[in-house]
């Protein structure tokens, strides 16, 4: 049987029943990236044997009566996690011989559930693009079409599970970087609620594995299935042991409905600062028609909806601050000079991008500040509507472009070219907040590329939008294997 393209939930029945073992799995998988990848290059750091004997452990395991959530189901890690004994680059050259001596806490809490990791994922230099590739290990090509990008920055991890090699994956998002593979390459991803799940040892080298929170940035899961998005969810949740661990544990409520007639659904199809590509366009709306086929209220506009020109100036203005931390000095003077001289009016992404890299503390305050009145206007629209469908990025998998830098780089949409970065007004209508946004398969284009949608959802209300997303699964079907 052929059991790579299984879900995770159906692997761990069959492993339960006897059916198959964690041996045989693990053997095809390997046989199957051995085959496949050096077209995809998806798996840029291969742990097979060390796979193999996880995988005898946990046949053993299993005999002995144990039985964890992922005992013995093969599954991959993004690049950018440390795994003792593996490289973790992010992608820079001079760190290629980098090789951590622990385990990231999720790569811990994979192993600690039992899965079989079969090696690491490509991802973009610094993890710092919409494509993944990098000098050390070259590009992922798309699965669906090998001249077009996987996406980024857990490009590697999507195209992986797209391909049949392992069950699932664990990834992380500060512009999309979940949620843009998945839609580009037609699988499930979550970015989870800011500060669910620990980030501790998802950092770039050598820089030590601190308990940092991150600022905008999570981890979460990818995978095939909406529900086995909410099963690896809850193996990475919860706080890191050594801080906040030490006082609470983690009890996320249940979704608000199990009917897709009972969600109160706000539709969102466009973005004041930059178009929507037809080819999306029509994902949120297949989306929204089954709601409304289903009997959900379903709505297109609404006054609790906060400011999108303001909360993509903001992201902007948080994430670049953040960006520009490890600029060299001369580098970063530079920029000062560049910023200062801009004009006062001049309220363009790309000058709210400039103003964010040399952000000095009380100008973030103010911003923080803003940040949290966007909060407090998402909480008044989630007393109005349960989840919100928008788009991901504005346009399906676009061709490789790895030509100059990336602030000179330009995306298509439908035709007419738009600043590359522009793109991410997408991503930060969730990240801004730190909301929980759910990435779903939504069809097809008319060119027979994935398009997928976001389904946004109420702080710390992660349940919701992932229930959300196993219905609308049930209605509109999911993950389809690429040709």
């Amino acid at each position: 049987m052929e059991w790579n393209f299984r879900s995770a939930e159906e692997l761990a029945a069959a492993l339960h029943a006897g059916e198959v073992t964690s041996v045989e799995l693990t053997d095809e998988a390997i046989a199957r990236i051995e085959r496949d990848d050096p077209a995809i290059n998806a798996i840029c750091v291969p742990d097979f044997d060390r796979a193999r004997a996880a995988a005898r452990d946990a046949d053993q395991a299993r005999a002995r009566g144990e039985d964890r959530p992922l005992l013995g189901i093969p599954v991959t890690v993004k690049e950018s996690y440390d795994m003792a004994g593996l490289p973790t680059t992010w992608g820079m050259p001079q760190h290629a011989n980098y090789v951590p001596t622990e385990d990231a806490v999720q790569v811990s809490r994979l192993k600690a559930a039992g899965a079989v990791v079969l090696g690491k994922t490509n991802v973009p230099l610094m993890l710092r693009d919409i494509q993944s590739f990098n000098e050390i290990y070259g590009t992922t090509n798309n699965p669906w079409d090998h001249g077009r990008t996987s996406g980024g920055s857990s490009g590697g991890s999507a195209a992986a599970l797209a391909s049949g090699f392992g069950a699932l994956s664990i990834g992380s998002d500060l512009a999309g970087s979940l949620r843009t593979p998945a839609h580009f390459c037609g699988i499930y991803a979550h970015k989870p609620t800011l500060g669910l799940a620990p980030t501790r040892g998802m950092v770039a080298p050598p820089a030590p594995a601190l308990p940092v929170d991150l600022d905008l940035a999570v981890v979460g899961p990818m995978a095939r299935t909406a529900r086995d998005l909410a099963l690896l969810l809850d193996v990475m949740a919860g706080p890191d042991p050594l801080t906040h661990g030490v006082a609470y544990d983690v009890a996320l409520p249940p979704a608000r409905h199990d009917r897709l007639a009972d969600f109160r659904v706000l539709i969102i199809e466009d973005h004041p600062l930059i178009p929507t590509g037809s080819a999306v366009r029509a994902g949120v709306n297949r989306v929204a028609e089954a709601l409304v086929d289903e009997g959900a209220r379903v709505e297109r506009r609404s006054p609790l909806l906060p400011d999108p020109t303001e909360a993509a100036t903001l992201y902007m203005l948080l994430m670049m601050s953040n960006a520009a931390a490890s600029l060299p000095i001369d580098g970063y003077e530079q920029l000062r000079t560049h910023a200062a001289a801009l004009s006062a009016d001049d309220r363009s992404l790309d000058a709210a991008r400039l103003r964010g890299m040399v952000l000095g503390h009380r100008d973030w305050v103010v911003a923080n500040n803003r940040r949290e009145l966007h909060r407090h206007g998402w909480r008044q629209l989630f007393a109005e509507f349960d989840a919100v469908v928008c788009p991901i990025t504005p346009t399906p998998a676009f061709p490789h472009d790895h030509h100059g830098g990336l602030e000179n780089r330009h995306i298509d949409i439908d035709g007419v070219e738009y600043p590359y970065f522009d793109q991410l007004v997408w991503a930060g209508v969730a990240t801004m907040p730190g909301l929980p946004a759910t990435a779903i398969p939504a069809g097809r284009s008319p060119a027979g590329l994935p398009v997928g949608v976001q389904l946004i959802g109420p702080m710390f209300e992660d349940r919701t939008p992932l229930r959300l997303a196993e219905l609308l699964e049930q209605k509109i079907g999911g993950f389809l294997t690429p040709k």
